[in-house]
Order: structure tokens, then C-alpha cells, then sequence
């Protein structure tokens, strides 16, 4: 099959401008520049989805030295480092799933084209088509969670749709000057839950280790503003869902616990939510402290944790864990552990109100957020022996959220739409063309 289609889509590539030069426009306008029509044609090898073929095409000479040739064919046919847009939405597509390293990715390539690429060559084209999906990323992501607002919307089942948004982070190893180095990255999720609880998708962002995470608060804070701004219909119950790390804390206390809703001028109710599990574990770590015997710790746990889920069940766990450790003598460590993990749940009371979360249909747990440090940069960027640099990181990262949220096939789309041809034709009516295209 292969065979047979090489040669009518080379066909189809070297009739995009004529045979003769003469017949071509002797000059373009492209990006505000100009440039001017060499005399002869320049084969160049492009890939496509049937294999590899060879292209005849004119180039421009662009009259500002340093600048680089233009191929108007090559342009408006969409080659991206000589790849075809299919075969470089293939490409791509293949480095953003989960297990993809270089090595099998380029396999793949040859078993499935004929023909493989070289390292170089991949990541030229995996950080161009990145950097383009990153532009409209945030659209498409906008458009999907207002269709799944509406398809909540129109459930049925008891509870108000949910709208959760959740943040995390997660170590990566960087590659340095001398070494490595191991830095925080963020990961950020959206997710719409119907009128019985059901989860309908969740959207997902992703960046590169950066000091205060502003990239990651800014890219979260836009989506839920532009669907709080779009979203016409009655206000979903809104709810935060994290750990208690100083991110994530700091982002309900500085962006949401304050938001002001974009068209009604009124402070938007946030339910936050410490994660049940995260409360659990601290639990478990007041037992292990206060009981020497495996089996009573374990009986004594189970029981909080059940209470912890019944109305003022944060304060009768307090209460029975300072009963039981009124009458035990503790070691110093054992004291600044029972202290630590107390004071962990006393000072987050407020938002461990389980019982009412559960009624309303609120999730208790940030699993969604959680899972996406796994499904987001575990099982891509922390194979083994992976080291990253930030750009390369944040162009696989870039793919693989989009290829997550269900969005690829849209953002695609919208990237050949957003294409910037050359203007052809002489340098005054390009000019002037140029001038009515920005008007």
C-alpha cells in the first residue's frame, strides 16, 4: 500500500507550483518580509505516511541578509522539517503515550513507514508541533470541559454537577552541567463530575520544575475562569482537592478562596477539601505511635478512620488520640511524631468535613490528581536511566496533556487551520495584500 501511494502523493507535492520558475511568482511576502524568486528549482527530501519522496520546489532569497530561504510549497503544504502534517501528528502522537522512548518511537517509524528518522530529526519536529498545539491548547481544553459541564448538567441524580480542580507535585530528575539534578514539577487537573457522582474527564496541565510554580497557577487559574465566563448555565458546585503541601495551600489561599466570578461580580463559594487518604495516613501514624501492639493500632485506626467520615469526626479522632496518649509515656521521637501528625489534622479541620463532602456529592479524594503525576510524567519522562533538559521536558509534556485531556484530533485541526501562507505576486501588491490581511 505504501508503494502504491509514494507516487501519486509525490505527484500531487511537485505540481503545488508550476514546472517552469517563470510561470511562478517572482516574488513573496511572508512575516513581513520580503523575498525574491531564485532561478532554479531545489529538490529536498520530505517524509510522508507512504514513505519518503523527493520534492522539487523554488525557494526565495529574503532581502534582509541572515535570514533564512523560504519555500512557499513547502510552506502551504504544511512540511514541518520536511515531515508531512499527517506523518508529524504520527510522530508526535507516538512520543506522547506513555512507555515512548526515542529508540522505540523511531521503530515504530520504520515499521510502520519504511523508513526511520534520526534523534535530531524527531525532536525537530516533536518541539515545532508543540510548540504549535501549546497555542491552542487552552481553547480546546475550555470547549471540552464546557461540554462536559453541560452533558452534567443534564444528568439526573441528586447532587449539584461538580466542577474539581486539583494540583500536585512531583520530583523529576533534570539533566545538569555536572550530573543531575532532581526539582519539583507541577502537574494540574480539571475535572467535571455529573449529578451522581460519576466522573465525566478531566483536563490536564503539566510544566517543568520552576520556583513558585506561576506558569502552572497562571495556565489553572485561566481554564477555570473561561469557563466560569462561558458557562451560562447554573453554577456548578465548585471544589478544591488537594493535599496539604505549601503549592497548593498557597493557591486556595491567594487565587480561589478570593476568586471573583468573571460576569457576576460575586465571590465564587470553593469547597476545599484536604485529601481523605493524606488525613488517613496521619491517622495510621497516631496509632503506630500510641499503641506498642500491631493488632490494637490497626483495631484503633479503623475505627478513626470510620468516624472520620461521620459529622464531627475530625473532633472525636483529636479526642480519642489525646485520651490514649494521657495515659502512655512516649519517647521524645515518639512525642514529636504523635505532634506532628496531630497537629496536621487539628489545624486543618476546617476542611476535613467529610460527612457534608459525601452528602453533596463532593469528592474526597485528590486520586485524579494524584494518578496524573502517574499517567502525566511517570510513565513518560521517569523510564529508566531518563534525564531531561527543561525545553525538551516541556515539549513531551505539552503533547502528552493534550493527547490526555481528548483534544488531539481538535488542536490539530486548529494548528493547519492557523497555517501562515505566503503572499505571491509582485513587491507593491504583496505589500498591500499584506496590509489588507492585517487590516
Amino acid at each position: 500500500m505504501r508503494e502504491m501511494g509514494r507516487p501519486f502523493v509525490e505527484f500531487a507535492y511537485n505540481h503545488v507550483e508550476p514546472a517552469d520558475g517563470e510561470e511562478s511568482s517572482r516574488h513573496a511576502q511572508y512575516e513581513h518580509e520580503s523575498y525574491t524568486r531564485v532561478r532554479r528549482a531545489t529538490p529536498q527530501n520530505a517524509w510522508t505516511v507512504f514513505g519518503p519522496i523527493r520534492v522539487r520546489r523554488f525557494g526565495y532569497r529574503p532581502s534582509q541578509a541572515g535570514e533564512p530561504m523560504l519555500f512557499p510549497a513547502a510552506v502551504r503544504l504544511g512540511l514541518v522539517s520536511g515531515a508531512s502534517p499527517a506523518r508529524a501528528c504520527r510522530a508526535c502522537e507516538l512520543l506522547a503515550e506513555a512507555g515512548a522512548t526515542q529508540h522505540r518511537v523511531r521503530a515504530r517509524r520504520r515499521a510502520d513507514y519504511g523508513v526511520g528518522w534520526g534523534v535530531k530529526k524527531l525532536r525537530q519536529v516533536s518541539r515545532a508541533i508543540a510548540d504549535d498545539r501549546a497555542t491552542f491548547r487552552h481553547d480546546a481544553q475550555v470547549e471540552q470541559l464546557l461540554a462536559w459541564v453541560a452533558a452534567a448538567d443534564a444528568s439526573t441524580g441528586r447532587h449539584k454537577p461538580v466542577l474539581c480542580a486539583g494540583r500536585d507535585g512531583i520530583t523529576l530528575r533534570l539533566r545538569v552541567t555536572k550530573g543531575s539534578l532532581y526539582e519539583v514539577a507541577s502537574t494540574g487537573t480539571i475535572s467535571v463530575y455529573d449529578r451522581r457522582g460519576r466522573r465525566l474527564g478531566t483536563a490536564y496541565l503539566a510544566y517543568t520544575p520552576e520556583p513558585g510554580q506561576p506558569t502552572m497557577t497562571g495556565a489553572l487559574t485561566d481554564a477555570i475562569r473561561d469557563v466560569l465566563t462561558q458557562w451560562e448555565g447554573g453554577l456548578p458546585r465548585l471544589c478544591y482537592v488537594t493535599d496539604a503541601g505549601d503549592n497548593e495551600t498557597g493557591y486556595y489561599e491567594a487565587v480561589l478562596r478570593g476568586m471573583i466570578h468573571p460576569r457576576t461580580g460575586q465571590v465564587v463559594a470553593w469547597v476545599r477539601v484536604i485529601d481523605y487518604y493524606h488525613a488517613s495516613g496521619r491517622v495510621w501514624l497516631l496509632a503506630g505511635v500510641l499503641f506498642a501492639d500491631a493488632g490494637r493500632a490497626a483495631r484503633w485506626a479503623h475505627t478513626m478512620l470510620r468516624w472520620l467520615l461521620t459529622p464531627g469526626g475530625v473532633n472525636r479522632v483529636l479526642h480519642s488520640a489525646a485520651a490514649v496518649r494521657a495515659i502512655r509515656t512516649l519517647t521524645r521521637t515518639q512525642t514529636k511524631e504523635y505532634r506532628t501528625a496531630y497537629d496536621y489534622l487539628r489545624s486543618r479541620m476546617s476542611h476535613m468535613d467529610y460527612a457534608r463532602y459525601r452528602r453533596v456529592g463532593v469528592p474526597l479524594g485528590s486520586g485524579v490528581t494524584e494518578a496524573a503525576c502517574k499517567t502525566v510524567f511517570t510513565q513518560r519522562l521517569k523510564l529508566s536511566g531518563m534525564r531531561w533538559g527543561k525545553d525538551g521536558a516541556q515539549a513531551i509534556l505539552n503533547l502528552r496533556v493534550i493527547l490526555l485531556s481528548g483534544v488531539w484530533d481538535v488542536v490539530y485541526q486548529r494548528v493547519l487551520a492557523a497555517w501562515t501562507l505566503p503572499v505571491m505576486g509582485g513587491h507593491a501588491d504583496s505589500h498591500q495584500k499584506t496590509l489588507e490581511i492585517a487590516a
